[in-house]
């Protein structure tokens, strides 16, 4: 899996020149969104087989007859597809900076192009160019040159890189929640994406709910429940997206950094806590 995710942001850097968009926001098109979708797959898929496999091997049995709390279980659970979250994306990340920055020198190596304000200068002493001619395309280039450096490799590039782990994190601290009451990791999955898919739409129904009370209507008490159910339950996935505005070229504060974190931290507590109470009523 992260083998094509690899391939995908590598196809970036080719991507980006038959691309109407800017090239810049291509590459962070492809390669965000490929690491965004590969971990949330992998959160999944690798959460799920956790609890079904440690059971079908009789592992469970062995680690719980020692002194370990079930609590201490999941939570071991958790740190370890944490860890193999973080390598994953260190990877994708790590290939990602290489493929900006292969595209950054060829980048640089046609705003010299562009600006060959040596030349000019051999020309204007030779007499052939105006004077001031040099002067001006080298503060053009050097323009040019900082604007591409600061667009490239930036903080906030690598704080969205973060979000995207964080959020996968959560998918994964969603996944051993209903893996603690799942009997099989097939239901786990296809739960598990049903919540994700649901987490998307989380906003869609907020708006709703929250535009019926302000134009003054009001919504069957069933319905209301639901989206309270909604919009409690399902983690909003909408609050991660952080990546698309980055990708996008805007600004993205450091305050919303922190509302993320502290959401994503908010819902893996949630997550690993009733996970633990499924996880102790259930008899094995």
């Amino acid at each position: 899996m992260i083998v094509f995710a690899l391939i995908l942001i590598g196809m970036s850097l080719f991507l980006v020149s038959m691309s109407f968009q800017g090239q810049l926001q291509t590459l962070m098109d492809v390669s965000l969104g490929a690491m965004s979708v590969f971990s949330m797959f992998l959160a999944v898929l690798a959460t799920a087989m956790l609890l079904p496999k440690d059971m079908e091997d009789r592992t469970l049995y062995t680690i719980l007859a020692k002194p370990v709390a079930r609590f201490e279980y999941l939570l071991g659970k958790l740190c370890g597809v944490a860890a193999m979250l973080t390598i994953a994306v260190a990877l994708m990340t790590t290939f990602f900076s290489a493929i900006l920055g292969v595209w950054q020198a060829r980048e640089l190596g046609r705003i010299e192009a562009e600006y060959p304000a040596e030349e000019i200068a051999q020309a204007e002493a030779a007499g052939r160019a105006e004077p001031g001619t040099a002067e001006r395309m080298g503060q053009q280039r050097e323009l040019e040159v900082s604007r591409l450096k600061a667009a490239t490799f930036t903080p906030t590039l690598f704080g969205g890189i973060a979000v995207i782990l964080l959020r996968a994190m959560v998918i994964a601290g969603l996944t051993l929640m209903v893996s603690a009451f799942s009997t099989s990791w097939l239901f786990t999955v296809v739960v598990a994406f049903m919540v994700v898919l649901i987490g998307f739409l989380v906003p869609v129904a907020r708006d709703v709910w929250q535009g019926q009370a302000g134009i003054g209507g009001d919504l069957p008490g069933y319905l209301k429940l639901f989206l309270l159910a909604v919009t409690v339950f399902c983690p909003d996935m909408q609050i991660f997206n952080v990546v698309d505005d980055i990708a996008a070229g805007s600004v993205v504060t450091n305050q919303m950094f922190l509302q993320t974190a502290g959401l994503g931290v908010g819902y893996l507590a949630v997550y690993i806590f009733v996970g633990y109470l499924f996880f102790a009523w259930r008899e094995l």
